[in-house]
């Protein structure tokens, strides 16, 4: 009887509350900034903060309540929905392109259906995370093979293309290649590929900073504009330099401690749209050093979370799931934050759990889920 006893403590599920509090604490921080940074940009749109807030609310609660369910459900579940998914992936951009598509500030990258609209890229990010864990999970033992890997990465190279030519979503076409290349690198054992890669993506960078006036005079894209008012942003500051020296005065007039919840200047109509890709700039302005640091450093923890429940999953196919959505998180958050510091030029990624939008709450919530589901098929040994 005691040896039963004894079985059964140590095949006691586990349940990763930690991570539930640190996306707790991220959304709750993110109601407090949007309700902050979206005070003065309703006003010029004659509307409420508070409608800003309840718009955000109402997506948040069916995110929790999407992370909840999907947390206690048996992930392996899922990966029946994998190629549907990543094919109803390629339905879904192509409809922005029909009557459906609604445009938002010059980009036509939503579908809307009545009151109800959503992004399509937000779910193109869970459906690659899902297939890739079951691609990968399914071949297995062939992934140490380099042209398996070639596949693979090759699989998911068309879905990022579509999403930047067709929705002109770069931003999110690099995340969802980031994706794949970190599932891949964790996947397989050989790295010399991957080395490889870096060092070629390495030397493309440089070659388009040092010719950047030679390749602008062969094609007028605004995203080379863009690498130009990287590098010298005062020169370019009525125009594609503008947004981003606002977003470097808010971050330097912080100094440490801030200049107070609620009292940032540059949202009075001086940073373009701040509750979007900026607010890491008005978090710095309000809250100082200190306030961007903790938010730094509750990622990290975030992180650290995805890092253990990867590293004792029970299978392959959860360890995937779990460094699919911390490689989405990863890129996401590190990515932002450089735009918003002037580290790399300007794109539109939003601050996960932070920044506004509903359908980006909704589904990044309902991918937490995904991990929250793995941890919970984790068998504690004491």
């Amino acid at each position: 009887m005691a040896r039963e006893n004894d079985n059964s403590k140590r095949t006691r599920g586990y349940y990763d509350y930690s991570l539930v509090i640190i996306i707790c604490f991220l959304v709750c921080f993110g109601m407090i900034m949007l309700y902050s940074t979206v005070s003065y940009t309703a006003q010029l749109k004659n509307i409420t903060a508070t409608e800003y807030l309840s718009n955000q609310i109402i997506a948040t609660v069916l995110g929790f309540i999407a992370m909840f369910l999907i947390s206690f459900m048996d992930y392996h579940k899922f990966a029946r929905f994998a190629v549907l998914g990543y094919l109803t992936s390629y339905i879904l951009i192509f409809l922005v392109l029909t009557p459906l598509g609604i445009t938002v500030n010059g980009a036509t990258r939503w579908i809307g259906v009545g009151a109800f609209s959503f992004q399509p890229a937000e779910f193109v990010k869970i459906a690659v995370i899902l297939f890739l864990a079951y691609i990968i999970n399914k071949w297995n033992k062939k992934i140490v093979k380099l042209r398996y890997v070639f596949v693979i990465l090759m699989l998911i190279a068309p879905i990022s293309v579509l999403l930047w030519q067709i929705t002109d979503n770069l931003s999110t076409a690099l995340i969802v290649a980031g994706i794949a290349v970190v599932v891949v690198f964790v996947a397989s054992p050989d790295y010399k590929f991957f080395v490889s890669m870096g060092i070629i993506a390495i030397g493309v960078v440089v070659f388009i900073v040092l010719k950047i006036d030679w390749l602008i005079s062969l094609s007028e894209s605004f995203r080379l504009e863009r690498i130009q008012a990287w590098l010298s942003p005062e020169d370019y500051a009525s125009g594609t330099g503008f947004q981003t020296l606002q977003s470097l005065y808010a971050i330097g007039s912080g100094s440490f401690f801030g200049k107070g919840l609620g009292n940032s200047i540059q949202k009075l109509n001086f940073l373009p749209e701040p509750q979007n890709d900026m607010i890491f700039a008005i978090i710095c302005e309000e809250l100082g050093l200190f306030g961007a640091v903790c938010v730094i450093l509750m990622f990290l923890f975030m992180i650290w979370r995805f890092m253990v429940i990867a590293n004792n999953a029970p299978d392959l196919f959860g360890t995937l799931l779990v460094v699919g959505v911390m490689g989405h998180i990863a890129i996401q958050v590190i990515l932002n934050i450089a735009v918003v510091t002037n580290t790399i030029p300007n794109t539109g990624i939003t601050l996960p759990f932070i920044s506004y939008g509903g359908t980006s709450a909704a589904f990044l919530l309902a991918e937490m889920g995904l991990a929250l589901s793995v941890s919970r098929q984790i068998k504690m040994i004491k």
